[in-house]
C-alpha cells in the first residue's frame, strides 16, 4: 500500500471531503492543472499495462483542434492523484494514482462533455517494437533496465528483488519489448510494472500465508465494507508448471524444474481430487534450475489464483496497490484474506469501488 497516514486510514470510514487532482504535463515543460467532473483510475495486475486511466472534462474548447492546441496527445503525460482535504489549515492528502502516456481526447465540440485518456508508461516500452534483431543478456536487472531506458532514457527503475544471471535472449524484428521485460523479470520469479509513482519495479508477488494485511475491510459500524462475494473455479487452472531452459547460443544444457500445489488442505493439491494438471514455460533466459524454480514457482501463483477469488466492493481506499493483501469480515464475522489482483478508483464522490481478488484463504 501506498504510505499514508493514520488520519487518511482513519478517515476513509467517516464522512469526508474528496480531493483530486488532475494535472498535464506538455513537452514544453508547461504543467496545467485540468478541472475536471468525473472519471477513474483502473489498477489491473493481469493486464500488461497495468493502469488505465479516463478523466471527464466539461469544457469542449479543450479538444485540440491543431497539434499545437494545449491538448494535443503527441508526447504529454498526465498525472492524477485523489486524496483527503481534511478542510482545516492543513494541505490535502493526495496518493497518486499514475503517471500516463495522454493517449486520447474527444467529445462532442458543441456541448461537451470532453474524456481524456492514458495509459501508464510501460505502453511506451510495449509500443516501441524492435525494428532490428536484438539480444538481452547479463543479469535480469540489468537486461529489464536496458530495455526498458531504451525508450525511456530518464526512467526511474526500483529493483526489490535478489538479481541473478540470464541466458542471452535474441528477439526478432516487430516483438515486444515490455513482453520480453516480464520474461526476463520470471527468471527471478518476479514481475515489472510501473507504479503510481511512475516508478518501474522489479518485484516478487507477496506470498499470501505471510504478507501482513495493509487494510481491514469490516462489515461492521464505522467500517468500509458495502458488500462481497466469493467464488471458485477450475477454469484455466493448473496445479503443477514444467519451467525448462535450453540456451544452445551460450552452450548451456537443458534444465528444469517442475513446482507443484504442494498443499494437501488445497483444494487443488497435486495427485488430490482435482487430479494432475500441469501447464508448461520454456525460456533461454532460464539457464539455471534455481531459475526454472524462480519461474515455475511465480506462473504456479498465476495459474492456481482462479480457484479462488472475490469481488469486494468498499469505501475508496486510492492507497491500495496490486499484490496487496486485505482483511475481509463479512456480515457473518467470517473472516478472510484477500490479495488484491485490480480496482477502479473514481475522480469523484459518487462511485463505487470494486475490488477483485486473485486469491483468498480463510483467516483465524
Amino acid at each position: 500500500m501506498y504510505p499514508v497516514s493514520d488520519r487518511f486510514l482513519a478517515r476513509l470510514a467517516e464522512s469526508h471531503r474528496v480531493a483530486t487532482r488532475v494535472q498535464l504535463f506538455l513537452t514544453t515543460g508547461q504543467v496545467i492543472d485540468i478541472p475536471h467532473t468525473g472519471g477513474s483510475v483502473t489498477v489491473d495486475r493481469s493486464q500488461a499495462i497495468r493502469r488505465t486511466c479516463t478523466v471527464t472534462v466539461a469544457d469542449p474548447s479543450l479538444i485540440p483542434r491543431t497539434p499545437g492546441d494545449q491538448l494535443a496527445t503527441y508526447g504529454a503525460r498526465l498525472q492524477i492523484s485523489r486524496g483527503i482535504d481534511y478542510g482545516d489549515s492543513t494541505q490535502p492528502e493526495l496518493i497518486p494514482l499514475g503517471t500516463f502516456r495522454f493517449d486520447s481526447v474527444g467529445g462532442d465540440v458543441n456541448q461537451g462533455p470532453v474524456t481524456l485518456q492514458g495509459n501508464s508508461l510501460e505502453v511506451v516500452v510495449a509500443d516501441d517494437k524492435f525494428t532490428s534483431p536484438y539480444t538481452a543478456t547479463g543479469t535480469v536487472v540489468a537486461a529489464i533496465t536496458s530495455l526498458i531506458r531504451r525508450s525511456l532514457p530518464a526512467a526511474d527503475i526500483l529493483s526489490r528483488i535478489t538479481d541473478i544471471p540470464i541466458g542471452s535472449r535474441a528477439y526478432d524484428i516487430q516483438a515486444d519489448p515490455w513482453a520480453g521485460c516480464q520474461e526476463i523479470a520470471a527468471a527471478a520469479g518476479a514481475e515489472v510494472f510501473c507504479n503510481a509513482d511512475g516508478v518501474f519495479v522489479i518485484a516478487t508477488l507477496p506470498d499470501l500465508s505471510t504478507a501482513v494485511p495493509v487494510w481491514a475491510i469490516e462489515a461492521v459500524e464505522g467500517g468500509v465494507y458495502v458488500s462481497a462475494t466469493r467464488a471458485m473455479s477450475t477454469g484455466k487452472v493448473f496445479n503443477g508448471i514444467l519451467a525448462s531452459g535450453e540456451n544452445t547460443a551460450d552452450n548451456v544444457a537443458p534444465v528444469s524444474y517442475l513446482a507443484t500445489d504442494n498443499d494437501p488442505g488445497s483444494p487443488t493439491y497435486w495427485g488430490g481430487p482435482f487430479g494432475r494438471r500441469p501447464d508448461f514455460y520454456s525460456s533461454s533466459t532460464l539457464i539455471t534450475t534455481a531459475a526454472c524454480m524462480n519461474a515455475a514457482r511465480l506462473k504456479l501463483a498465476q495459474a492456481t489464483a482462479p480457484n479462488a477469488s472475490g469481488d469486494i466492493s468498499s469505501l475508496p481506499n486510492p492507497a491500495l496497490e496490486p499484490g496487496d493483501v486485505v482483511r475481509v469480515t463479512h456480515e457473518d464475522q467470517s473472516r478472510e484474506l484477500h490479495q488484491i489482483a485490480s480496482f477502479s478508483v473514481p475522480l469523484d464522490t459518487g462511485g463505487g469501488f470494486p475490488i477483485a481478488t486473485i486469491s483468498a484463504k480463510e483467516d483465524a
